[in-house]
């Protein structure tokens, strides 16, 4: 999707962790290994943003390591509270607020977008390795993902 504003765009971003490992995705616009997520359109809500991404990008079920009132209230929707929020570099000048969800996949199987060139479950040994080149923002995710599902066990 292209950008909606010149500067700032809304995301969501997603760390699925099956077992030991974190799913990420070679991005070609970008030339490195992310977690999953897209902007959100502007007629969907942040969870319907969230789940059309992971559909899309990965075809997993997950549950969401995150919480939300089981309450119904007319008029109102309760969304997942993001685990962290940021403000990053998309194509300088512009950037994106992206809304940070951790997900425990139910599954390890998934499908490769077209969006991506490559799709790896990647263990927490890996996360320093060179093959990955990840950002220090991109692990600290990763672990604090991992760290989120091992407790939910």
């Amino acid at each position: 999707m292209p950008h909606i504003n010149e500067l700032y765009d809304f995301t969501v971003t997603v760390f699925i962790v099956f077992e030991d490992a974190v799913l990420l995705v070679h991005h070609p616009r970008y030339g490195k290994w992310l977690p999953m997520g897209g902007h959100i359109e502007l007629d969907e809500d942040v969870d319907e943003a969230l789940f059309r991404e992971i559909e899309e990008e990965t075809g997993l079920t997950v549950e969401i390591l995150s919480t939300k009132p089981n309450i119904e209230s007319p008029g109102t929707k309760f969304m997942y509270t993001p685990n962290y929020v940021d403000v990053h570099e998309a194509n300088p000048p512009h950037r994106h607020i992206s809304f940070i969800y951790f997900a425990k996949a139910l599954t390890d199987w998934h499908v490769i977008s077209d969006e991506h060139l490559a799709i790896h479950w990647v263990k927490e040994t890996d996360l320093d390795s060179e093959t990955y080149d990840l950002s220090a923002a991109v692990k600290f995710y990763c672990r604090e993902a991992l760290r989120l599902a091992k407790q939910s066990n």
